[in-house]
């Protein structure tokens, strides 16, 4: 499927969901299963581009996994923070969490590895984590150009009792949580020094909630720019259930704000260790209402035409800045999002391809430094380029299900994180 045309919704639909695992989730679990002592069972798996390199890495590294994809379930035989091969190639396509908490891992085993990303995935920040890891004793030699993939990572080796690092996380911080979750298997205390100016870490107490929930507690906020992590004891296989994916729920609900009609997502829960959660406070504030039951969140949209306008700090949940971008033409005034400069690093510059996707449909955008303002104004027809970013295909469809004539093109690059996730628009639109 080369385009795909978005088909209105009526107003006041109905619309009920259930959307995959979260990605950010699974990889993680993934990667704290193959540290932990013995097999643990993760369900509930995002079966996707990402998570499909984070597997075949783990294979790669000499891990034992079963697989049971219609049951969305993988069993992982973990080997206590070792690696069973000290030498293996690794792919990481174009999945950020896989490129680094799994150069991370590598960096902390007594093996050598090779890494090799996509062409996208070499554009993306990589230096500040490949020096912070050089820092701690681990040898990086660039194949290429410095700073990036290919990259050959030669463990640190011995085990050390105590060390210290700086690492700047202003471009991701994920760099923060590769650092974290490896620790326990190379260090018995880290003390981790951050040097740039970002504060938004959402995504960092999802990682320190999910070590504990495998056995570790070790992890020490100190003051806002410095952790102390200690290894007690590493990590326990269990069983683990993936949560449903926030990010992905966030473009339904985001359909049922912009049409005045109720969107439920099955299974959502209210003690979500994700990020993404906070956008549903900025759907509050533009008029929505939300709702807690047995099978889920519903949220239930204004008349349609009647979202407020909004002046946000998303830093702490950038991945729903297109999102709410998307959804920014159909306020009743502009719509201004700060702090998310990051966002120019991910899979495109977003914040570029926001202001060129509405230019298209002749909103009026101001691209920031660190974000944009969007002014109200009804979308016209336009083909929409997403840059092979699977976050601006799916979040320009959620404008389509209100305005004539909005294709996305290349949507299939939505497999990234939610492969169905046009089937499942298809489904709503003929219902």
């Amino acid at each position: 499927m080369q385009m795909y045309e978005v088909k209105k919704l009526p107003h006041h639909p109905k619309l009920d969901v259930t959307v995959p695992g979260s990605k950010s989730m699974t990889n993680r679990a993934l990667l704290l299963a193959a540290l932990a002592e013995g097999e643990s069972t993760v369900s509930g798996i995002l079966f996707s581009d990402d998570s499909n390199v984070f597997l075949q890495a783990l294979k790669d590294v000499g891990f034992t996994l079963q697989i049971d994809m219609p049951e969305k379930r993988v069993m992982i035989q973990g080997k206590g923070g070792r690696l069973p091969r000290s030498q293996a190639n690794i792919y990481v396509g174009s999945a950020g969490t896989a490129a680094r908490f799994l150069t991370a891992m590598a960096a902390m085993s007594d093996g050598e590895f090779r890494f090799d990303a996509s062409a996208q995935m070499k554009k993306r920040p990589m230096a500040d984590l490949l020096k912070a890891l050089e820092d701690l004793g681990a040898g990086i030699q660039y194949l290429c150009e410095e700073g990036t993939f290919p990259v050959r990572v030669s463990g640190m080796g011995y085990r050390q009792p105590k060390a210290q690092v700086s690492i700047n996380i202003d471009k991701s911080s994920q760099f923060l949580s590769a650092l974290l979750m490896t620790a326990p298997i190379q260090f018995d205390e880290l003390e981790i020094q951050l040097t740039g100016t970002r504060s938004a870490l959402s995504y960092v107490k999802m990682t320190e909630q999910m070590m504990k929930q495998f056995g570790h507690a070790g992890v020490i906020r100190e003051a806002d720019d410095r952790y102390r992590v200690i290894a007690q004891g590493g990590y326990h296989a269990r069983d683990y259930m993936v949560e449903p994916d926030v990010s992905a729920a966030c473009y339904f609900y985001a359909m049922a704000a912009v049409t005045g009609g109720e969107c439920l997502v099955r299974n959502m829960r209210q003690d979500s260790l994700q990020g993404d959660m906070k956008f549903l406070q900025v759907l509050e504030q533009m008029g929505c209402q939300l709702s807690w039951g047995e099978k889920g969140l519903v949220l239930t949209g204004p008349e349609p035409g009647h979202l407020k306008g909004i002046e946000v700090d998303m830093s702490d949940f950038s991945d729903q800045t297109l999102t709410l971008a998307a959804i920014a033409p159909y306020a009743d005034s502009p719509v201004h999002i700060r702090n998310v400069g990051h966002i120019r690093g991910q899979e495109c510059d977003r914040l570029h391809a926001i202001c060129e996707n509405l230019g298209r449909m002749n909103v009026r955008c101001e691209e920031y430094e660190d974000g944009v303002k969007i002014y109200p104004g009804m979308p016209q027809p336009a083909e929409i380029e997403t840059y092979q970013d699977h976050r601006v295909a799916m979040a320009f469809a959620v404008t389509g299900v209100r305005a004539d004539g909005i294709v996305i093109s290349d949507p299939m690059c939505c497999r990234k994180t939610f492969e169905n996730y046009f089937e499942v628009l298809d489904d709503l639109t003929k219902r």
